[in-house]
This record gives structure tokens, sequence and C-alpha cells, in this order.
């Protein structure tokens, strides 16, 4: 089975359990700062998904950074994960959840990519054209990519509008080859 459908699973029994108890907020913000310690230390994410490393050093490992900062139905989630030999899991749980989290609170997310960084109007703008298409709230993400020369790129899950210089110059090649 796929891990991202075994992480979807997981992250579905995590959702339930957390409306349940009613520490859905709770769980969203563990869920966040465990992506957020993954992508800020690189050496932790590693270990998490080394098949090498004994679990129970995994677990350790868990217990340490996380045991007194997360609510305890986040925190049993890591202890299941772990003794199933299944902690390479966790951040695409995180991610699922998130997502589960967003659909639940009628929030969408955009990724926006431009040369330069927005200014206030350019992001309200934006915002308020996402919140318009989809009629949900909006959390906007800025990236910064000086190889599109001009225009934007607007990512919505699936979905992408580029209106970049270099995507029209790309064209054109493409035409004139």
């Amino acid at each position: 089975m796929a891990d991202s459908i075994v992480a979807y699973r997981y992250a579905k029994s995590l959702f339930d359990l957390a409306t349940e108890k009613k520490v859905v907020d709770k769980v969203n913000n563990d869920m966040l700062l465990f992506q957020k310690i993954c992508d800020e230390n690189r050496q932790f994410a590693v270990v998490m998904n080394n098949p090498i490393v004994r679990h129970d050093k995994k677990l350790g490992i868990l217990k340490n950074i996380f045991e007194n900062r997360v609510n305890d139905v986040t925190y049993s989630i890591f202890n299941v994960l772990t003794k199933k030999h299944r902690e390479n899991l966790i951040y695409p749980i995180a991610e699922e959840f998130q997502k589960l989290y967003n659909e639940q609170k009628g929030i969408q997310k955009a990724t926006i990519t431009t040369v330069s960084p927005l200014t206030d109007t350019q992001r309200k703008e934006f915002t308020d054209l996402v919140a318009k298409a989809t009629k949900k709230d909006v959390i906007l993400e800025e990236k910064i990519n000086e190889d599109l020369i001009g225009g934007y790129v607007l990512k919505l899950e699936d979905r992408q509008v580029d209106t970049s210089i270099r995507k029209k110059l790309n064209d054109l090649k493409l035409t004139l080859a």
C-alpha cells in the first residue's frame, strides 16, 4: 500500500480522535511543530526516516523533544507509530492532518511565487482573488524566484496559474521550434 494512503488513514484516525477529544486545534499546532522541526533540522528528519536507527532510539528522541510540548493525543500517535516501526510516516501524516484541518475550517492554502517580495496591496489582491474563487479563508505562502523574470506563479493544491515571462518565453520558443 502506498505510503500516502497509509498516512491519510492514520491522519484521518488522528483527526477523528482529536475531534472526539475536542483538541483538534492543539493537535494541528503539534503537527505544524513537528513539520517545522523536520524542515529546520535535516538531521532530525534523516534519523526519523533511517531504517538502520533502532526504533527505541527514535522513540527516545521523540520523547525528549515532544513529550511535554505536545498534547497527549499527539504524543500517543508518535508512540504508536514508533512501536509499529512507522516513524517515517509522521511527516506525511502531519501533512495529511493539515489538509483535513484546513478542509474542516474552510481554509485554502495558496502559494504565490514572484520575482520580488509582494507589497501589502498585491498581497491583499491575491488573497482576495483566491478567497473569491474558493469561497474560503486564505493562507498565502510567498516565494521569491528571480528566474521568472516577471509575472507570477499562483498554486492552489493541484492547480497552477503561470503568468511569468519565463513561461511566455518558453512557449514562444516551442512555437518557433
